[in-house]
């Protein structure tokens, strides 16, 4: 049956104007969300009871490296520069396609699995053409609501994106399915002369694709004000990171409706410099949520929210004290807020805002369920603090682009053993180049 009525579960649309959370049904037919309201009345669909639980939106992973999935936990302990070291100087030349792939389905499987109904996958690994089909092929199988955002090994400054690849992927895997779509995953400007910056840029705006570049640290080069004067920020331009950008190109870039993705938990550890949160917030805009890398954090955006909400709050307190030597009264972050930066602000990042990140008619049916009878929620006298508070054993259901990939707290379609079994593969066997200690060699 194509029709699926979801009825008794409080439900957190996050479209502006509703209430935070609603005792409603909502209607999926097909892949869309039909109608919603109290108690409507539906006869030729598929009706499930959801009392206890919450229908919310599913979540928005802005900012993923699944490729690097098999790697799993290796450099929790690494800085930013030993990961640089070890992964791209090491580790990421001993890929092969089909590394690329088992990475890709584990990582974006596992993404379902925690609620994740749609993935930026910031692939800039793809060594071959191969390796790009491959990765995409992953994400394919999966079933996941992907961007590929295409990129490759670090380049020389002066060297552009391989736009033939661009228009290959354009031309061919975009092209023939409806849960993918492409981006750049450029070097940008921090990275590149003006000349390969304002290039980059411009391929992707005459390809209306999402552009999205690392700035970690230091102040803006040459080449970002290349870019800007040659009018090419937009709402298709984002910045991952963004830590060290002074006020005023912070400013500007927000006035140019620029997008920003942040990876709290990866920037605290690494020292990537402090979560870009709260400026975002003083200007009025706000980050969307990343994971960044397996190989270092686990892979929940809804911890990344949590880890977001509280150290921003940290930091407001304590300039709070400082400046009138008194507690605050009120909390200067809502939890509403920080569910909106792991939803719809990462589909705006992703260039889907019109698609995904709200529940109302007409949105792509791609919904999380959340159970709160377990005794870690229960009761959720807050809906919003309960969905926030969600670990993964409570991801009861997902569906994306009207399709259950998890129900009844198992994921369904996939040959979990086997993928375990390749992943495992791939990671002990990428680990040997590096003669990373416990890892067998043979």
């Amino acid at each position: 049956m194509s029709r699926t009525l979801l009825r008794g579960a409080r439900v957190i649309t996050l479209t502006p104007g509703r209430p935070d959370a609603e005792h409603i049904d909502v209607l999926v037919d097909n892949d869309r969300i039909a109608d919603m309201g109290y108690g409507l009345d539906v006869t030729d669909a598929d009706s499930i009871d959801f009392s206890g639980r919450i229908v919310m939106p599913g979540l928005v992973n802005a900012h993923l490296h699944t490729w690097q999935t098999g790697l799993r936990c290796v450099g929790a302990d690494w800085t930013l520069l030993e990961y640089l070291t070890h992964l791209h100087g090491g580790l990421a030349g001993h890929y092969s396609p089909d590394d690329m792939l088992i990475g890709n389905l584990a990582g974006a499987l596992n993404q379902i699995n925690c609620g994740t109904t749609t993935i930026g996958d910031w692939c800039h690994n793809n060594r071959t053409p191969e390796h790009a089909d491959a990765a995409i092929e992953g994400l394919l199988e999966s079933g996941i609501r992907a961007v590929f955002l295409h990129g490759t090994p670090y380049r020389a400054p002066h060297i552009t994106h391989p736009l033939p690849e661009i228009d290959r992927l354009l031309d061919g895997p975009v092209r023939r399915h409806s849960l993918l779509t492409l981006g750049m995953a450029a070097q940008g400007p921090q990275y590149s002369t003006p000349d390969v910056a304002v290039a980059d840029f411009r391929a992707a705006n005459e390809r209306g694709i999402v552009v999205s570049m690392h700035h970690s640290g230091g102040e803006p080069t040459a080449a970002w004000d290349a870019v800007r004067t040659a009018g090419l920020l937009g709402s298709r331009t984002n910045v991952v990171h963004g830590a060290g950008l002074p006020d005023e190109w912070l400013k500007s870039l927000v006035e140019a409706d620029v997008t920003f993705s942040i990876t709290p938990e990866n920037e605290l550890g690494q020292g990537h410099g402090t979560p870009l949160t709260g400026p975002l917030l003083r200007l009025g805009a706000a980050p969307s949520l990343g994971t960044d890398v397996d190989s270092v954090a686990p892979g929940h955006i809804l911890t990344a929210a949590r880890i977001a909400l509280a150290h921003q709050r940290a930091l407001d307190h304590e300039r709070h004290r400082q400046s009138t030597g008194a507690a605050s009264e009120r909390a200067s972050v809502t939890g509403k807020q920080a569910l909106a930066w792991a939803t719809s602000e990462g589909a705006r990042a992703l260039g889907l805002a019109d698609q995904v990140g709200r529940i109302e008619p007409g949105m792509q049916a791609d919904l999380v369920v959340i159970d709160t009878r377990s005794l870690n929620l229960w009761p959720a006298h807050d809906p919003v603090a309960a969905a926030l508070h969600a670990d993964i054993a409570n991801i009861e259901a997902v569906m994306i682009a009207g399709r259950w990939r998890k129900r009844a707290h198992s994921l369904l379609g996939a040959d979990l053993q086997e993928v375990r079994g390749r992943l495992l593969e791939s990671g002990e066997r990428l680990l040997r180049t590096l003669g990373a200690p416990g890892i067998p060699e043979s």
